[in-house]
């Protein structure tokens, strides 16, 4: 299989995503691509065993995309070799109650992964300027002190939006938390192929919901807001990265690479010494063992 890039596919400069390829076209077959991933899968897990031992980074990856684009499976693929202890799968749903007591991103703060584990958002902070650019009468939940109706909400709030979130990944990436960010760019035309399964397959009939029709009509007001959140908020220390994704299969080898070669830029990381004097007394240790 031809070598993956990771920078073909981040987001270096301003994007348009009606320009982006959903389907990487790459001479491949599904078995290649369930051996390429099976070998990344087990050098992430072994790396990931090094994280926990030094103890100094976490790692937060971001899924964001559209209504079956595959987010779930590529988790369950890609993640499926990692010690159990070393990450963990938040799906944000609908804030509650509780959550709407508080400010928006503080759910997410909740949720950070601690020193040496991996943390998988699945959907993330990212809905609050997203759907709520397509619904803005969510935003009224939030019982904001300048916001009493939906026009109240100006152009200004959503930049401010944006800044917050720039500081919010500022401020974690620069306390040891590696961000990677992943788009999952699939075409209009591939989902309606994977909604009409889930509708023809009876063991898929639980995934369909009537609300996944009504926000695909949305469609391009979604894609309007995916790019200008995607522009706005794709930095050097949390980059996004465009993953076509027609082919789930191709979009998990893709997802799983640029992992790895961005796990290979944190070069202090390795397995803590042991202390001289516990080495020291290693044939004193022995002997106790041996008794």
């Amino acid at each position: 299989m031809k070598s993956i890039n990771p920078d073909d596919f981040k987001v270096i400069d301003k994007i348009e995503l009606t320009k982006l390829p959903t389907e990487l076209q790459i001479d491949s077959d599904d078995d290649e691509k369930e051996a390429k991933l099976d070998k990344i899968q087990e050098k992430l897990s072994e790396w990931q065993d090094v994280m926990y031992a030094h103890n100094k980074y976490s790692v937060l990856i971001c899924l964001q995309g559209m209504d079956t684009c595959g987010k779930d499976s590529l988790i369950r693929e890609v993640f499926k070799e990692f010690n159990p202890r070393g990450v963990v799968v938040h799906s944000f749903k609908t804030p509650n109650s509780t959550e709407l007591e508080h400010d928006y991103l503080w759910r997410h703060y909740l949720a950070l992964p601690e020193k040496g584990k991996f943390a998988v958002f699945n959907r993330t902070y990212y809905e609050n300027v997203l759907v709520t650019r397509v619904h803005p009468e969510y935003i009224l939940s939030e019982n904001l002190p300048t916001i009493t109706k939906v026009e109240d909400i100006n152009p200004q709030f959503w930049e401010d939006r944006f800044e917050q979130i720039n500081n919010f990944e500022k401020h974690i990436t620069q306390n040891g938390t590696v961000v990677l960010k992943f788009f999952f760019h699939m075409s209009k035309d591939e989902q309606r192929k994977r909604l009409l399964r889930r509708l023809e397959n009876e063991e898929h009939h639980w995934k369909f919901s009537p609300g996944d029709l009504k926000e695909r009509e949305r469609w391009d007001d979604y894609m309007k807001y995916y790019e200008e959140a995607i522009n706005k908020t794709s930095k050097p220390n949390a980059p996004w990265f465009i993953v076509p994704a027609d082919d789930k299969e191709m979009a998990r080898v893709i997802v799983a690479q640029i992992i790895w070669q961005e796990m290979q830029k944190l070069t202090d990381v390795k397995e803590p010494d042991l202390d001289d004097k516990v080495k020291a007394n290693f044939a004193e240790y022995r002997k106790q063992l041996e008794k």
